[in-house]
């Protein structure tokens, strides 16, 4: 059985993006991407809103391209193997390696999606998170903090109205200032 997780990589202020929907930030440096990939290794299936999918969506072809480090080549080679569920009403195909399109994911579908998987199963965009943190569903939260504060733009956790209770399960500090906590959902 898998557990659901969500996990973005944030500035301290709690923001995945700045107010210009920049994220030039960040500080994903050889180490970071390593452990991210090994975090990436652990999951059967990445469930996406569509915002989030079409950024991830360029890792398809990643694997191939020269011009890429050797540790982003082994993630896309992983994103690639993962199967990927695509949450969304507005979108009319995806094509990229192992994905399915849905207009919804319920309660049910989620728990058989936990019941059958063989890993992990991570939510990616935190909208969609949201929803599913709101109901529930989220059984871990991994953050990669930056060691910067950007002051506005999209938090990590929006529309998040009520109170959430997390316990520290596992702190990682990189040598370029990041810090990664992963926290169990108290339910």
């Amino acid at each position: 059985m898998g557990k659901l997780t969500f996990g973005m990589m944030c500035s301290l202020d709690g923001y995945i993006s700045d107010a210009n929907g920049k994220f030039d930030w960040g500080q994903i440096d050889e180490d970071v991407h390593a452990f991210a990939n090994a975090e990436q290794a652990r999951e059967s299936t990445t469930i996406y809103g569509r915002r989030m999918f079409e950024t991830m969506a360029a890792w398809d072809t990643l694997a191939e391209d020269p011009d890429v480090s050797q540790v982003e080549r082994d993630f896309a080679a992983l994103w690639r193997k993962t199967d990927k569920i695509v949450v969304s009403r507005s979108l009319a195909q995806v094509t990229t390696t192992r994905t399915r399109l849905v207009r919804e994911l319920t309660a049910g579908d989620i728990e058989a999606l936990k019941a059958s998987s063989r890993g992990d199963i991570s939510v990616s965009g935190p909208t969609l998170a949201a929803s599913y943190l709101r109901r529930g569903f989220v059984d871990e939260v991994s953050l990669y903090y930056v060691p910067v504060v950007v002051g506005s733009g999209r938090p990590a956790f929006p529309d998040v109205a009520s109170l959430l209770k997390l316990e520290r399960i596992e702190v990682r500090p990189f040598k370029n200032g990041v810090t990664f906590i992963r926290f169990a959902v108290r339910k």
